[in-house]
């Protein structure tokens, strides 16, 4: 968010604040309504038949997801307006002391297979960086089509930035992620997926929280650039409300969940404490980020380094995108789930790896007993009126949620649109994916990476 963004929030934060307040106090009434016996909204919950056990399992489910529900996004709302507080007092202390910037060194990682179609366009967007002086390190790794060679054709130096290419046998993202960070000349290093453009301001935005020494990485903000379809409108949306609102509340604390792909930025001496990049997992980039958090770490959010996105424009391209997503989160959980019973190592880490193993085994789970709860309906009266005003307050939390977001990131409000399809498709899809994803890794079926085919959209 630019400079008087902070106006903007509180602008935003409060009429959205008492909405969410309200749908809090009806959720308190309904309990008091059913305390007092009356039939209104009823939600029978009854043990004396097979059929009223599932319905009242199905029913309590989906009362515990409203809860949650509305809790989890009050707390995110707050948390991200606090950390924005937080910013803009930290900026009006720097203009005051109108000290000279922090502008080191950095060192751009690009790593790249078979991105022919898009690797020239991601390094022309790097060239036009409004940055001092920074290199550009692609690495093309073991590609089959033309990368290596259109990527060599921007080779050398531009202005501030000097563009170097190696290329190496195939070995994966991390290896080469890895590759290039050795070869790296700053002591800040910044990854970007190939297929990402990034905004011009979005080092000298993400570097200053460097000067934190503890601050190990720099999460940035990923946008969905090819809003061409109703998939990736729904995914610009979930951007917006699933990822980027998420990181910043947790910027709050320090404790960035998952630093993405397209854009992040690492200090080079927390890479080598933990030991880089692993090849063991289909997430490098979470398995990182708990490594650093659980090494002591501090890892903050910069809104204003942005990184434009190609996103998966059709469903099957989408699934899998998500399905290797969700089983990467797994793998990362369970490589570091000790810290999670031995939080004195690491109280951050513990309360991330928490966090990550509720969203990924239990919210799935809470998502379809409300989608249970729904179906019931169907063939049973006595729970309609229930199902109506629990869904309606889904529906509220979820547009009052889409409209904070979408003031404060500056986006697009006709995003605001897809906020019913967001709730009863996209997000249910989604929960489904992740379910049937959970149930193949607990039974160990292997998977393959699933690259995601570029359209060149950017």
């Amino acid at each position: 968010m630019r400079r008087g963004g902070s106006d903007r929030v509180t602008r935003f934060f409060y009429p959205i604040f008492y909405v969410q307040i309200m749908v809090a106090i009806l959720f308190v009434a309904y309990f008091a309504q059913q305390a007092g016996g009356s039939d209104a909204l009823w939600l029978p919950i009854a043990w004396d038949t097979p059929y009223h056990v599932l319905r009242s399992i199905v029913s309590i489910g989906m009362l515990t997801f409203t809860l949650l529900f509305i809790i989890r996004h009050v707390v995110l709302v707050v948390c991200a307006t606090a950390d924005e507080v937080e910013r803009s007092s930290f900026e009006r202390r720097l203009r005051k002391l109108d000290v000279e910037p922090f502008q080191p060194l950095v060192s751009i990682i690009v790593p790249a297979y078979n991105e022919g179609i898009v690797i020239e366009a991601s390094i022309r967007s790097l060239l036009a960086l409004d940055y001092p002086a920074y290199e550009v390190i692609v690495i093309d790794d073991g590609s089959s089509d033309d990368t290596l060679t259109r990527a060599q054709t921007l080779e050398g130096q531009h202005g501030p930035a000097n563009v170097q290419v190696f290329w190496k046998p195939n070995g994966g993202k991390a290896s080469a992620l890895n590759y290039g960070i050795e070869r790296a000349a700053g002591e800040f290093c910044v990854t970007v997926d190939s297929d990402s453009v990034l905004e011009p301001q979005t080092l000298k935005e993400a570097v200053r929280h460097m000067q934190d020494p503890i601050v190990g990485a720099v999460a940035g903000k990923v946008v969905v650039a090819n809003t061409v379809n109703l998939w990736t409108r729904l995914q610009a949306l979930e951007y917006l409300k699933g990822l980027n609102l998420v990181r910043k509340a947790q910027s709050f604390v320090r404790a960035v969940s998952i630093v993405p792909g397209p854009i992040g930025m690492f200090r080079k001496s927390a890479l080598r404490a933990v030991g880089g990049y692993e090849t063991d997992t289909f997430a490098e980039d979470c398995d990182l980020t708990l490594k650093l958090l659980c090494d002591g770490w501090k890892i903050a959010y910069e809104p204003r380094a942005v990184s434009h996105t190609e996103a998966p424009e059709d469903i099957l391209s989408l699934t899998k995108q998500r399905y290797r997503w969700t089983r990467g989160i797994l793998q990362s959980i369970k490589k570091h789930w000790r810290f999670m019973l031995t939080p004195s190592k690491s109280l951050t880490g513990a309360m991330v790896l928490w966090y990550q193993a509720f969203e990924a085994f239990c919210w799935p789970v809470l998502t379809m007993l409300s989608v249970a709860f729904l179906a019931f309906s169907g063939f049973d009266a006595t729970l309609r009126p229930a199902v109506a005003y629990l869904w309606l307050q889904l529906m509220l939390l979820d547009l009052a949620v889409a409209l904070f977001c979408v003031g404060v990131e500056e986006q697009d409000l006709d995003l605001v649109l897809y906020t019913p399809v967001d709730r009863i498709v996209f997000q249910i899809m989604l929960d489904i994916g992740k379910l049937l994803a959970t149930v193949e890794e607990l039974l160990g079926i292997r998977m393959g990476w699933g690259k995601l085919e570029r359209k060149g959209k950017i």
